[in-house]
């Protein structure tokens, strides 16, 4: 009976699970929907009982789908979103939704944090900024403004380990995603005791960590039941969806980059040791013993998904008519504009921004529309826009003495081949794409192809899995165009970021 491996992936948008063979071979996939809440200004939640439940129809229907028996299941590796937050009592009942990675919620108290504590000390510690949008801020915000949920939380979850929770019973915590926590020594892998009593965030309330190919149980009884599994599967910890990204898309060699074109955009370098960057991430990777140097942007495959959803009745009833995919209809259509959009320059910065800029406040923008533009131009621009953003990000690591000179894609986005190009012309890297859709749960099923030995290693593992389909080369010529539109795009944000506070008074 051929042995398989299950991926599970919880984004932001939807879950998604893949089956594959020990080749990389997707044997079956579906992706399931669920929603986010917005209930306030800079409020941004998902309810993760409602990831449990897209992932048990989506596992049920991948099962199905494949016509295989699950006991054909070698193991299960989970990844997912960053950042979160799941406060959960003993028996792992969900006490409120989750903020997400977007949610600035905890602006105030991440303040009131650095100045009582200083970034360097901070820093020293983490590798890592002290922003909103990280998990220690969240679980702070519990603890000041739903005082009764911290009281009855017995653990704060990340989204991986709550779906492993689900799974197999047991509460953990992957080394990977420890980064979200500036009470985690982004040196040694450990919880860092005294920081943890000075923010008197007791240590029982976070999980035990784990390597994140490490086998922390089987699935149970009950999760047999909603999913369709085998009871007793091995379940590995998993870890962040970016670096099992990273994993499925065969970086694991220091000085590789991944880079990022999901919901959200961004790139992670692979450093042999804990190289920090004040303006970006830094995270171990799910490989043992390497670091993920990482910038994370708001804009991605989100921000086109947005166009598309608000000014492109277009191409949707272009689809509709023909059955032609709207985003390659939007492709298409961009592709009959000239590098630099005429002038047209999009800010990404849809959710205000992440990574290297780190401005809640910062906003959405088409600079240099006049009539001559079309809607096309404003599709190329919002691609471009994108690539200035993962420029931005790059050009912060040279600071850190990290240089790129390939990149590896992943992600919905690598799928097009004109904004792929326009990346590699914008960064002026070479840029290899290899089966991009399923990068990221295919790192995941890594991770559990490896803790339960289906691999020897993750070099074996990615030797199997992992070809490259595409190559784009950088068109010099055209990057120098985009070198001065670059400076225009850097300039825009300079002059507007405290417009864009102002705007939002009132």
């Amino acid at each position: 009976m051929e042995k398989l491996l299950l991926g599970i992936d919880i984004g932001t948008s939807a879950c998604k699970v893949a089956l594959f063979d020990l080749e990389g071979k997707v044997i079956a996939q579906s992706t399931k929907e669920y929603p986010v809440y917005y209930p306030a200004p800079g409020y941004v939640e998902q309810n993760p009982q409602e990831w449990w439940k897209g992932i048990c129809d989506a596992v049920r229907e991948a099962i199905n789908t494949a016509k295989i028996d699950p006991k054909q299941i070698a193991g299960i590796g989970v990844d997912g979103q960053s950042w979160s937050a799941i406060p959960v009592d003993k028996e792992g009942n969900v006490l409120y939704n989750t903020p997400i990675w977007m949610d600035t919620r905890a602006s105030e108290i991440s303040r009131k944090v650095l100045e009582k504590y200083g970034h360097d000390r901070i820093f020293e510690i983490s590798g890592n900024p002290f922003e909103p949008t990280y998990s220690t801020p969240k679980i702070l915000w519990f603890k000041e403004y739903e005082p009764d949920v911290y009281k009855k939380a017995f653990k704060f979850l990340q989204s991986n380990s709550y779906i492993v929770f689900k799974l197999t019973g047991m509460m953990t915590q992957d080394i990977c995603q420890g980064y979200g926590l500036h009470v985690f020594d982004m040196k040694t892998g450990k919880w860092e005791e005294d920081f943890c009593d000075e923010l008197e965030i007791p240590l029982e309330k976070l999980p035990e960590i784990f390597a994140c190919h490490q086998v922390v149980g089987e699935v149970t009884q009950e999760a047999a039941g909603a999913t369709g599994l085998a009871v007793g599967t091995p379940v590995v910890a998993g870890g962040l969806d970016a670096a099992c990204g990273t994993l499925g898309a065969g970086v694991i060699e220091i000085g590789q980059t991944q880079e990022q074109g999901g919901q959200a955009g961004g790139m992670s370098i692979c450093v042999g040791q804990a190289l920090a960057h004040p303006k970006l991430i830094l995270s171990f990777h799910v490989v043992p013993d390497l670091w993920l140097l990482q910038g994370g942007t708001i804009g991605g495959g989100g921000t086109l998904k947005w166009f598309r959803q608000e000014l492109g009745a277009y191409e949707i009833q272009k689809e509709q008519l023909t059955g032609i995919n709207s985003f390659k209809i939007m492709d298409d259509e961009a592709s009959q504009v000239k590098a630099g959009s005429d002038g047209l320059i999009f800010l990404p910065y849809m959710a205000g921004e992440r990574s290297p800029i780190w401005d809640k406040h910062a906003k959405g923008v088409y600079f240099g529309l006049d009539y001559s533009k079309t809607r096309a131009h404003m599709i190329r621009a919002t691609l471009e826009g994108c690539a200035y953003a993962l420029r931005h990000n790059l050009k912060t690591a040279e600071e850190a003495g990290v240089k790129v000179d390939e990149l590896v894609a992943m992600g919905g986005a690598a799928n097009s081949r004109l904004w792929t190009q326009i990346k590699s012309d914008v960064t002026g890297k070479v840029i290899k794409v290899p089966t991009s859709d399923t990068a990221t749960t295919l790192g995941a099923a890594i991770l559990a192809g490896v803790g339960t030995g289906m691999y020897r290693d993750f070099k074996e593992a990615v030797n199997r899995t992992i070809h490259i389909t595409r190559v784009h080369e950088p068109d010099m010529k055209v990057h120098e165009t985009y070198k001065k539109y670059y400076e225009i795009y850097l300039e825009i944000y300079e002059r507007l970021k405290d417009t864009f506070i102002k705007s939002e008074v009132g």
